[in-house]
């Protein structure tokens, strides 16, 4: 219904009929409607509006060009920034691997020095046994002499005993204490 009323207006409401009579009469709609455009375009020039949009739009462009300066000058700033945080990154990469490999160098050095400190000390601990079980050695075969001697006394002491007499046991020992005293002094 809506339609059928619009379509009545649209049709009713036509330039044809709005216009009737010679043109240059204010009788003329389209006439009329001709002077208040171009009195509308006079008013617009004469306060100057057009001067004043220019002005403003004008003012709008600069606006946009020092916007998208600035805007270029921090994307240029940006990139500066990121290629030097770029040249900062690989300096601090590069140490780091200059770091690692002196860690790396280092423990080798380390290692190699523990390997030599510990064929060192093998060693010493090889001598040191080596001593302890020449010492023991030296130490069995000494008690095994001090042993003999002692079996060697005492069967010369019996020998001796059943076979000497009283004199010739005190001539022995008058002969020992004067070798005694003939070393002493």
């Amino acid at each position: 219904m809506r339609k059928l009323a619009t379509l009545l207006a649209l049709t009713a409401a036509t330039p044809a009929f709005a216009a009737s009579g010679p043109f240059f009469s204010l009788g003329n709609t389209d006439f009329v409607v001709l002077l208040a455009f171009l009195l509308f375009i006079a008013v617009l020039f004469y306060f100057k509006v057009p001067s004043l949009l220019g002005g403003m739009l004008d003012k709008r462009a600069e606006g946009i060009q020092s916007e998208l300066d600035e805007a270029r000058a921090l994307r240029e700033e940006a990139q500066t920034i990121l290629a030097s945080y770029e040249r900062k990154q690989k300096e601090v990469q590069e140490q780091a691997e200059r770091i690692v490999a002196q860690a790396k160098a280092d423990a080798q050095a380390a290692a190699e020095q523990a390997k030599e400190d510990l064929k060192t000390s093998i060693a010493r601990r090889l001598a040191a046994a080596e001593d302890q079980i020449e010492s023991a050695q030296n130490s069995a075969v000494k008690e095994v002499r001090d042993q003999a001697i002692v079996i060697a006394v005492g069967a010369a002491d019996e020998v001796i005993a059943k076979g000497m007499s009283a004199a010739d046991g005190n001539k022995l020992i008058d002969a020992a204490i004067a070798e005694v005293e003939a070393k002493l002094h």
